[in-house]
């Protein structure tokens, strides 16, 4: 309902426009918003006092960085290599040379900042699996006695050309109906969603053996297809392979929702 309203607000603003005061009662909303977060700080005890106190720690923290961040621009230190010749005037003799270097710019400190944080993944906590729930024991043989095959029950991918061993030999079964090599990836920046292709598996968080296996689960990076797109390198090379997380449970949806880690 709210997102509605919000939808229908939005699109009268679009064909009326604002409130002649709009603008003015947005200004004194914002500077209310300080007092009544006084009164709130004032006010509130326990573990919420708490965890406000650490939100506008971590805050004011963030705000002092930045304003340093702008406040630095250059540094300077000592030059003690360089001997000149001859004799130095009694004026400059207590004098220390210096060289002015200028320190990084705001927007490669940046750069680096948004490359450290590369790999940050949209769900960087998910909740683990039991085996018991990801593998279903199947009585196999003559007489229905032998428990050592496992049939999995979660959304798995396998590759093109993929053959299954001779049932004597199959240790794990990976149903056909819970086999995906699709995706509906979505683009964090470009705000888009696209199906695209899987590649493969790169990491199940739940460990190894589901990775070898193929198994999709929630929080799993998945290798998608993204030449459609037309990314390319800095240097201009076409982007063929990107990592993405999956968001979403796929075997309870019956598809592949997934993040792409840009």
């Amino acid at each position: 309902m709210a997102l509605l309203l919000r939808g229908a607000s939005e699109k009268g603003q679009k064909r009326h426009g604002y409130r002649l005061d709009h603008f003015e009662r947005k200004r004194k909303k914002e500077a209310r918003e300080v007092h009544k977060r006084s009164a709130m700080a004032q006010k509130v005890l326990g573990i919420k006092g708490k965890m406000l106190a650490k939100k506008r720690y971590s805050e004011k923290v963030l705000m002092k960085k930045t304003i340093a961040m702008h406040e630095e621009s250059s540094t300077r230190r000592k030059v003690d290599d360089k001997v000149h010749d001859g004799a130095i005037p009694a004026y400059l003799l207590d004098r220390d040379t210096t060289t002015r270097a200028k320190v990084l710019s705001n927007t490669i400190k940046q750069k680096r900042k948004e490359k450290a944080g590369k790999w940050e993944v949209p769900l960087p906590k998910v909740r683990p699996v039991a085996e018991e729930e990801m593998f279903r024991v199947i009585k196999s043989g003559k007489r229905k006695t032998k428990q050592w095959k496992r049939m999995v029950t979660k959304v798995t991918f396998v590759g093109q050309g993929f053959t299954r061993k001779p049932p004597k030999y199959e240790r794990f079964i990976r149903p056909t109906g819970l086999r995906f090599t699709k995706a509906h990836v979505t683009h964090p920046e470009l705000k888009c969603t696209f199906n695209l292709e899987i590649i493969g598996v790169k990491r199940n968080p739940n460990g190894t053996t589901y990775t070898s296996l193929g198994v999709i689960t929630k929080g799993t990076i998945i290798e998608v297809n993204v030449s459609e797109l037309g990314l390319v390198t800095p240097a201009g090379k076409v982007v063929w392979g990107k990592y993405a997380q999956v968001t979403n449970n796929p075997e309870n949806d019956g598809c592949i929702n997934a993040v792409l880690l840009v």
